[in-house]
């Protein structure tokens, strides 16, 4: 068989934190800002931790 190879879209997007957890960024933070709140703004800037439903597909794609 060969290797797992690692998806390179999700390897640039998510990043595994100590305790196992997958960290993220959040969207919608590129373009049209000016409607945005600068409380809204401010806080997609911080990181997020993917939910855990969606934790064996991330996992999938980062062949864990």
């Amino acid at each position: 068989m060969p290797k797992m190879k690692t998806n390179s879209s999700a390897k640039k997007r998510f990043s595994v934190t100590g305790t196992g957890k997958i960290k993220r960024k959040h969207a919608f933070k590129s373009h049209i800002l000016t409607k945005k709140t600068t409380k809204g703004k401010r806080a997609l800037t911080k990181s997020g931790l993917v939910h855990e439903r969606d934790m064996n597909n991330i996992k999938f794609l980062l062949a864990m």
